[in-house]
């Protein structure tokens, strides 16, 4: 099983970044996708949920409005289309697979974003 995220880098305030997290070793249109993510000395926390059909999404009220979840279930591939970009949103963004139970979870292994002038 791999998630492998990519996209992130530095960018200014008010910019946008579009990270993309592959996956492959599971059925992925199978599983619940999220996106988490992790400042400097601060908990994991959640960014971003899409269904196996993309019927439901749901985000955390600090991105909502700015940040969209997609998924392109034919390329294995989930996304986060971040926009309006502020300081706080620096973080190491994680992927996140949810098969529906306890031995069916996955991290990919983060991308970095960094938001600075």
């Amino acid at each position: 099983v791999q998630l492998v995220e990519s996209g992130g880098g530095l960018v200014q305030p008010g910019g946008s970044l579009r990270l993309s997290c592959a996956a492959s070793g599971f059925t992925f249109s199978s599983y619940v996708m999220k996106w988490y993510r992790q400042a400097p000395g601060k908990e994991r926390e959640f960014v971003a949920v899409i269904t196996s059909t993309s019927g439901f999404k749901n985000y955390a009220d600090s991105v909502k409005g700015r940040f969209t979840i997609s998924r392109d279930n034919a390329k294995n591939t989930v996304y986060l289309q971040m926009n309006s970009l502020k300081d706080e949103d620096t973080a190491v963004y994680f992927c996140h697979a949810w098969g529906g139970t306890l031995t069916t979870t996955y991290w990919g292994q983060g991308t970095q974003v960094t938001v600075s002038s």
